[in-house]
């Protein structure tokens, strides 16, 4: 049994100086705050994954530097792949609580991280940065639009927001958001017309049961059907589909056992 826990304490000890010499002697790691690869002169913008073109890159530093000039809000962009500058940005962008860091990274699940100062959320909300980065940040988008179109347009979207004093939700309205706001505008129909049926000899519509129903599909129509299409565009077209949609919903629903009567036989 001595021999056993001999072997054991010999075992451990020499595992733990190997691992103490593996430890000593690894190279010091500068992942997270590296300052030499910061530029030596200022610029709104360090590409090192090199997702911009330099056209792209200058047009868009003159555009955020303007903006700065004109609102006081100053929003930054870094790229980064396997080198970045961490924490030093900080100091070098002089970074506040009017600050927005723009960090696009494509080893995650998602490009675009935000670092976002205190002073910008009573205007765009935590809400807002969520779907911000899930719109213009998600893999689907990157590889349809490239890295670029999603860093641009969502500057251009914290932009547009500031300028008009703040949004509740991301503009702009895509296909995939709009076919759900229709799903839902269309099953907000169904379930009103299957409520409205008529149940009694000689009624022509149930309102009462409409409107015991009405809490269910008034929200699939309003709040999910109509209102994102509302909050996110002035467009009328996506608006009038949707409304179409919940009356065709809601008279097939209401004519269903109309049409399904077979006629009654001759006497």
């Amino acid at each position: 049994m001595s021999q056993f826990f001999s072997r054991k304490f010999l075992a451990s000890a020499a595992a733990f100086f190997l691992a103490l010499s593996v430890w000593a002697i690894a190279p010091a790691a500068h992942a997270f705050d590296n300052p030499d690869l910061l530029p030596s002169t200022q610029t709104p913008i360090i590409d090192l994954a090199k997702a911009l073109t330099d056209i792209e890159e200058q047009g868009l530093a003159k555009n955020l530097i303007e903006f700065e000039a004109e609102t006081g809000w100053k929003l930054r962009v870094l790229t980064q792949y396997d080198r970045t500058p961490g924490l030093a940005v900080k100091s070098y962008w002089g970074l506040d609580q009017k600050s927005v860091l723009l960090v696009a990274d494509p080893r995650g699940g998602n490009l675009l991280n935000f670092n976002v100062g205190d002073s910008l959320y009573p205007l765009l909300p935590r809400t807002f940065w969520v779907e911000l980065q899930t719109r213009y940040g998600n893999q689907f988008f990157v590889r349809d639009n490239g890295e670029d179109r999603s860093i641009i347009e969502s500057l251009e979207s914290i932009e547009g927001c500031l300028r008009q004093g703040g949004c509740r939700v991301v503009p702009g309205l895509p296909r995939e958001q709009w076919i759900l706001t229709l799903i839902a505008s269309v099953v907000g129909g169904v379930i009103c017309g299957f409520a409205a049926q008529p149940r009694k000899p000689g009624q022509l519509v149930a309102w009462q049961w409409a409107l015991i129903f009405s809490p269910l599909w008034g929200i699939l129509f309003l709040a999910f059907g109509v209102g994102p299409v509302v909050m996110r565009t002035s467009e009328w077209l996506p608006l009038v589909r949707n409304v179409a949609g919940f009356a065709i919903g809601a008279l097939v629903a209401f004519l269903t056992p109309v049409l399904g009567k077979s006629p009654s036989s001759e006497t």
